[in-house]
This record gives C-alpha cells, sequence and structure tokens, in this order.
C-alpha cells in the first residue's frame, strides 16, 4: 500500500504556538500550570505532562497563588484575568490572535447593541472554552446556538448580532445564518437589524476543501483526532462525506487491519489540534500491515 499523511493536515497556529510557549517555559521551569487542556488531543497533552505541564480547572486556579499559568489558544473571559491579578498569578497568555480579535469584535458589538436592546448570538459548542471566553466579553449574557431548536431562546422582533466559534464549519454558520433571516421575517421583522459576521478562522475553513480533494483520491482515509476536538469532528464530516471508507482513530493503537482489505493507497489527515508526530505513528503501524491482508 501507498501511504501517505497530508501535508496540509496538522496544528494550526494558534495551537502550535501555545505548545511552543508551553515547551519554552517548561525548558527552564520543573512545573507549568495550564488552565484546561493545552490543546483536545490526549496524546500531546499526555507528552507535555511527561515534561511538567499541569492541566488544572477553574476551581483549581481558584485556589493557586504565586505561580505561572498558561492560557492556551482558546483565550479566556475577563474574570480569569482578574482573578489572576487577585492570587498574584503569572499568565503565561497563549490565546490564538485570531481568538483575541474575536473577542474584541464581540465585546464592542455588545456594547453596542445594548444601547438597540439587541442581542449577541454565538454559533458555536456550548461549554467549549472559546464560546466561554467569547460569552464573557458579554458578561455571559450572549445566546449560545448549535441547532436550529437553540434558535427559540432569541427573540427576532429585536437586533440580532450573529457570530460564530473560529473553528465551527463555515456550511454550518451559513445555514444558520439562513434560518435566522427567515425567523425574522417570520415575526415580522426587518433584516436591517440582523448583523452576521462570518467570523470562522480561514486557516480552518480553507482545509474543509482540501481534505475533501485529499479524501477523494485515496481508497482508505485515517483521520486522527482526540475525540474531545470540535474542530475534528467538523473536519471528519468532510472527509466521510467524502469518502465512505474513512475511519476516525486517536492514536494508532485503534487501527484495525481489516478496514485496508484491498487497499492501494491510503491517506491520513487530522485536525487543527491533531499533531504531525502522531499521524506519522499511524503510518508506521499501517505500515506494518501484512500484505495478505491489505
Amino acid at each position: 500500500m501507498n501511504v501517505t499523511i497530508d501535508k496540509n493536515s496538522g496544528y494550526c497556529f494558534g495551537v502550535e504556538f501555545a505548545i511552543q510557549m508551553a515547551e519554552d517555559e517548561l525548558a527552564h521551569d520543573e512545573t507549568l500550570y495550564c488552565l484546561g487542556d493545552i490543546v483536545h488531543n490526549r496524546m500531546e497533552v499526555e507528552r507535555l505532562h511527561e515534561q511538567g505541564l499541569r492541566i488544572i480547572d477553574r476551581a483549581q486556579l481558584e485556589q493557586l497563588h504565586d505561580c505561572k499559568v498558561l492560557i492556551r489558544a482558546h483565550g479566556e473571559p475577563p474574570e480569569t484575568y482578574q482573578l489572576a491579578l487577585r492570587n498574584n498569578i503569572e499568565l503565561i497568555d497563549a490565546s490564538c490572535p485570531v481568538v483575541l480579535k474575536l473577542q474584541n469584535r464581540v465585546k464592542h458589538a455588545f456594547d453596542s447593541t445594548r444601547r438597540q436592546d439587541g442581542q449577541i448570538v454565538i454559533y458555536g459548542q456550548p461549554g467549549h472554552a472559546e464560546v466561554a471566553g467569547l460569552n464573557g466579553q458579554t458578561g455571559n449574557r450572549a445566546l449560545i446556538v448549535m441547532t436550529e431548536a437553540d434558535l427559540d431562546q432569541v427573540d427576532f422582533a429585536r437586533p440580532v448580532t450573529l457570530f460564530s466559534q473560529t473553528t465551527k464549519s463555515t456550511a454550518g454558520f451559513y445555514h444558520m445564518k439562513a434560518v435566522i433571516e427567515e425567523r425574522i421575517k417570520a415575526a415580522g421583522g426587518s433584516l436591517d437589524s440582523f448583523d452576521a459576521n462570518d467570523s470562522i478562522c480561514r486557516q480552518v475553513s480553507n482545509r474543509e476543501p482540501a481534505l475533501a480533494k485529499f479524501a477523494a483520491v485515496h481508497d482508505v482515509v485515517i483521520f486522527v483526532s482526540g475525540r474531545k476536538s470540535s474542530n475534528g469532528k467538523a473536519l471528519f464530516s468532510v472527509v466521510n462525506k467524502t469518502n465512505e471508507r474513512s475511519y476516525f482513530v486517536e492514536n494508532e493503537l485503534e487501527i484495525d487491519e481489516e478496514w485496508f482489505h484491498g487497499a492501494e493507497s491510503v491517506g491520513i489527515c487530522g485536525a487543527t489540534s491533531t499533531p504531525m508526530w502522531l499521524m506519522q505513528r499511524v503510518k508506521e503501524r499501517i505500515e506494518q500491515v501484512p500484505e495478505a491482508v491489505a
């Protein structure tokens, strides 16, 4: 079999930046705390744990004093920075520049729409770290939507400003935008009071068509991603729609040799949170599949 790793898969700039900052700090500090998983990939979290990175939750953060804490690429709400000041915590801020820019846009929109009794709607995964950071810019007053049913909480007779979590599907965002427009019309409102902002990261969204092309030229596709990754789920759906012989794995131990029966070409790709070293490990495992099986 010919086994190929997609050269465009792997870390986006924001994740790569955060991991580099963590490794730089750990080069001269035995321990560095990180608020939440630095990346939604268990294998990478375990690798960095061996170097001294300790994952903490918000309750644990409140108990810490006089130490260093890494803010991951997803960003954080204002209250995290306020807590750090109170507890004399030095923040190593690895927030993705794209996310920080979006946080500023959301805050500006919230301050502006309050005067018009408007609503901020965020198309994103409830409870996701990035969404929590964006919602924090509104004092946690934004409406978080993932499905059409979630839109029932929106008052379509009032102004609506829509943003998206940066790693969501472009197709999903524009579908939600169209549904909102339909509901505004049905409520007798004006589309002039609807401001839709496509805030999806282009480094992420541009991967969708590229992955579809990659998946189409291989007999079997192995998609490598952590199961917590929102981006991983979105990108795998693109791959799976293009090639029904595509499989989602977290690591090389989940490879099933039966998947490759009759395959001459195998493609390996992954999410923006998938390290290249892990895709390489998956490649090496597939290359061990006996020819009689393949």
